[in-house]
């Protein structure tokens, strides 16, 4: 299965940093909006930045993966990347 990914350019732009920096704060915007949910089942407004963070977070991973490899072991790349990498002890910059 191939793993395709349209990427825009000005995000294509992104240092790896840059794009971890996204990840990590869509990804805590997401958990804290789900958190928030789990009490506030009626609050639409909440609703629908959780799912705009949701596609955001889904993006820049996406993008991220394509350029640097996979983040988790869910990554569809069809590649252990990660492994030929250096790691940290090596001398790798994660």
């Amino acid at each position: 299965m191939p793993y395709n990914c349209v990427i825009n350019n000005e995000e294509n732009n992104l240092s790896k940093q840059e794009l971890m920096n996204m990840i990590q704060s869509y990804a805590f915007a997401v958990n804290d909006l789900t958190l928030y949910l789990d009490t506030h089942v009626e609050d639409d407004k909440a609703l629908k930045l959780h799912n705009e963070y949701t596609r955001e977070l889904k993006k820049y991973v996406d993008i991220y993966e394509k350029n640097y490899g996979p983040l988790t072991m869910y990554c569809p790349c069809n590649s252990w990347r990660w492994i030929a990498n250096p790691w940290p002890w090596e001398g790798g910059n994660n």
